[in-house]
């Protein structure tokens, strides 16, 4: 899909979230969530429960699987086991959104650069990434304790801008969850709900206040070419 050389001047870069945006990993953060429940007797939480909050990370998820009786256990343990089984088994059912490989393929074509810009912790997302060649090309990532703030402070995408100089203000930033929108609104770029993602069934993206709603990565394109 070709891109004119005056879109292609003004775009300086496209940055994504990662699980929900670009990933689906909510079936491997489900697994090593219900691996924890198994290890303390409790009943494991179904796909269709866990999928909504995947990206609310361990926190959220320990909180699904163990409800109010949370309180009765060193938080920290669990999150420990969580993060220990993950880790051991991070990319076995985690795969690539439709469409998402194929917009990668025309940023880079265009010359438009690209990077990730997540919430997980850099270590799980430096095993992670290279498990899928579509990522190669990705020009900077940032985790979630890269530095000492994380979305919805716009201080993980403003530095991902320095770290490719690009300006801000030329960017777009996609992302399913409200503190993606909230960061790429801060960091005055064009932002993104990536409608995919993991969002409650009752949730209300509109007041999040994005520039633009889509269903599918290509659509991106579309406001580019």
């Amino acid at each position: 899909m070709p891109i004119t050389e005056h879109s292609t001047r003004q775009l300086a870069s496209v940055l994504f979230d990662l699980d929900g945006t670009l990933l689906d990993t909510a079936d491997d953060l489900g697994a090593a969530l219900n691996y924890v429940l198994s290890q303390y007797g409790k009943a494991s939480v179904s796909a269709k429960d866990y999928r909504p909050i995947a990206s609310d990370g361990a926190l959220g998820l320990l909180n699904l699987g163990f409800g109010e009786d949370i309180k009765n256990y060193d938080y920290e343990v669990l999150r420990q086991e969580f993060l220990d089984y993950y880790h051991d088994n991070i990319a076995v059912h985690t795969c690539l959104y439709p469409g998402a490989a194929e917009l990668l393929q025309q940023l880079e074509a265009n010359n438009i650069p690209w990077g990730i810009i997540t919430n997980k912790p850099e270590g799980l997302t430096k095993r992670l990434l290279p498990h899928y060649p579509e990522f190669a090309q990705c020009a900077v990532m940032v985790g979630g304790d890269t530095l000492a703030k994380r979305k919805p402070d716009p201080a993980p995408i403003l530095f991902a801008c320095q770290q490719i100089n690009v300006d801000n203000k030329h960017c777009f930033y996609v992302g399913d969850a409200l503190r993606d929108i909230q960061a790429g609104n801060s960091a005055e770029m064009t932002t993104f709900v990536a409608k995919w993602g993991y969002i409650l069934a009752d949730e209300n993206c509109q007041s999040w206040q994005a520039d633009h709603m889509i269903d599918s990565p290509t659509d991106i394109l579309g406001f580019i070419k």
